[in-house]
């Protein structure tokens, strides 16, 4: 199945290196990363690659996403994942809004960012986002050391 999803991460207050965009601010709370999966495999194989590599450690970043997975300020909460075939991960960045990291995530459109901050658990929040755009949504919170995520 295609779609778009939201990774949920858990932080403590740190700076971080994040390739091009170079040393970001993270303030303590929740990250929301906006994505989509619209390659093959789709929702499975990217969301999967996310809580593989937020497992295992055990690749190069790729993307701005991978270096939070990647660091140890940062714990992979879930996601949240709904099926389109359409490309609405920017209208599901709009609709969470709020405090962003600029250029974070959104290199290939127009968004200001992809990734956003909220103080709380943010779960509820992005399920109604969902809602909001008119696709439903299915939510995956992580076991600890759960090693994939199956959509």
């Amino acid at each position: 199945m295609k779609g778009i999803y939201c990774l949920v991460l858990r932080n403590g207050a740190c700076d971080l290196e994040v390739g091009r965009l170079g040393p970001v601010h993270f303030k303590e709370g929740w990250h929301i990363y906006v994505g989509s999966a619209l390659g093959p495999g789709g929702l499975p194989a990217r969301v999967g690659r996310h809580f593989r590599l937020a497992a295992a450690q055990d690749r190069r970043p790729r993307w701005h996403i991978d270096r939070l997975l990647l660091s140890p300020a940062f714990s992979l909460e879930g996601a949240v994942c709904g099926g389109t075939e359409e490309r609405l991960e920017c209208r599901l960045a709009g609709a969470i809004g709020g405090e962003g990291v600029t250029g974070f995530g959104c290199t290939d459109c127009a968004c200001d960012s992809h990734l956003f901050y909220r103080s709380d658990d943010p779960f509820d929040e992005i399920t109604r986002a969902f809602t909001a755009i008119g696709i439903s949504a299915v939510t995956r919170k992580t076991n600890k050391g759960e090693s994939d995520l199956l959509i």
